[in-house]
C-alpha cells in the first residue's frame, strides 16, 4: 500500500489555483492566513517570504514552499520591504478573468503561482501539517515537479478548452511531487511532522499495517511484532516521530476512517465499527464518543444536517 497516497485520499486534500503573481519593483503583501495549506511556487525571477519573529527567507527562481494551513506570512520582493495588506478583491477578480495579479511597478521581475489545499475537516490525522517552519524544494531538487510547474504555467497563461480540469489535476498532482522530493532531499528530522515520519523505516511501516487493515486488532505488540521491532521500540520511535503512541495513533486512524463513512455512506453503525476494528458497537461508540465528543448517530445526523463537525478534543 502506497501509505502517502492512501492519507492523502482519506484527508481530502485537494487543491486549487489561489493566485497567479506577476511583480514588479518594489512590492510586499501580507496574506490572509488561509485555512487550508499554502505552496508558492516562484517559477521567475525570486521573492522573500516573512513570517513574523522569523528573518525573511529567500524564494529563488524555480523553488517552492509549502506552508501548514492557518500559517500567517506574506510575500516580497525584498527583505526590508514594506509590507501591504492582500487585497482579496482584486486576487478574486483576477482569478476569475485568468489574468495575473500585478503587484508594484513595471517592468515584471518575479512571477509566483500560489495553490492552495483544503484538507476533510471530518478528518484529524494531519498530513499536511508541517511541526516546524515552512517546507522548502529547491530549483532541481525534482525535475517532476519543474516540469509539472512549466505544464501548470502553460495552461494558465494560455487556457483552452478543459483548462478548468487539467489544472485541478496538474495542481493536485503537483502536491504529491513536492511531498516527495522533500521527504527525498530534505533528511534532518521534524518531530511531530507526520509528513517526517515517512522517513522513518519503522514507523512508516508500521503506518502501512494500520492502513492497509484497520480492522485488525492491532496492540502496540501485535503492532510492534508485525514490524520486527520490541514494544519499546516500536514506541520510542513513534513518540519521536508523531509525538504520540502507536495505539493513540491506530485509534486516530480508526476514528477518521468512521468519521467519513458516517458522513458519506449509510453504512449501519455495525458494519463500520466492525470495519475499523472494534469487536462491537458499545466499546465503539465509546472510543468515538471521546474523539468526537457525540455519539455515532449523533455525528452523522450533525454533518447531514450542514453543520460543520466539532473539533476533537485534545
Amino acid at each position: 500500500m502506497d501509505v502517502l497516497a492512501e492519507a492523502l485520499r482519506l484527508t481530502g486534500a485537494r487543491g486549487a489555483v489561489g493566485v497567479r503573481l506577476e511583480a514588479g519593483e518594489t512590492w510586499g503583501q501580507w496574506l490572509d492566513s488561509y485555512p487550508g495549506a499554502a505552496l508558492h511556487v516562484v517559477t521567475q525571477g525570486s521573492a522573500w517570504l516573512h513570517r513574523p519573529g522569523d528573518p525573511p527567507a529567500p524564494i529563488g527562481e524555480g523553488d517552492a514552499v509549502l506552508l501548514a494551513p492557518g500559517t500567517p506570512h506574506g510575500l516580497a520582493g525584498d527583505p526590508g520591504a514594506t509590507m501591504g495588506p492582500c487585497d482579496g478583491g482584486a486576487a478574486r477578480s483576477a482569478r476569475a478573468a485568468g489574468m495575473p495579479l500585478r503587484l508594484g511597478m513595471p517592468p515584471v521581475r518575479t512571477e509566483m503561482i500560489t495553490l492552495h489545499y483544503d484538507q476533510d475537516p471530518a478528518v484529524r490525522t494531519p498530513v499536511l501539517t508541517v511541526a516546524t517552519g515552512p517546507m522548502h524544494v529547491a530549483a532541481g531538487d525534482s525535475r517532476q515537479f519543474t516540469r509539472t510547474v512549466e505544464l501548470l504555467t502553460a495552461e494558465l497563461e494560455e487556457p483552452q478548452l478543459g483548462t478548468t480540469s487539467v489544472v485541478t489535476s496538474i495542481v493536485n498532482v503537483l502536491l504529491v511531487q513536492f511531498l516527495r522530493a522533500w521527504l527525498a532531499r530534505h533528511p534532518r528530522q521534524r518531530s511531530g511532522s507526520w509528513l517526517a515520519a515517512m522517513r522513518n523505516p519503522v514507523v512508516r511501516d508500521a503506518l502501512t499495517r494500520v492502513h492497509r487493515e484497520p480492522h485488525h486488532p492491532w496492540t502496540t505488540d501485535t503492532l510492534a511484532a508485525a514490524v520486527s521491532v520490541s514494544r519499546a521500540t516500536l514506541d520510542r520511535h513513534f513518540r519521536n516521530a508523531l509525538g504520540q503512541s502507536p495505539g493513540a495513533y491506530v485509534t486516530q486512524w480508526r476514528m477518521d476512517l468512521a468519521s467519513v463513512r458516517l458522513r458519506d455512506t449509510d453504512d449501519p453503525v455495525e458494519s463500520i465499527s466492525a470495519a475499523v476494528g472494534y469487536g462491537s458497537p458499545h466499546a465503539f461508540s465509546r472510543a468515538f464518543r471521546r474523539a468526537r465528543s457525540m455519539a455515532p448517530g449523533e455525528y452523522r445526523a450533525l454533518l447531514r444536517s450542514g453543520a460543520p463537525a466539532r473539533p476533537a478534543e485534545a
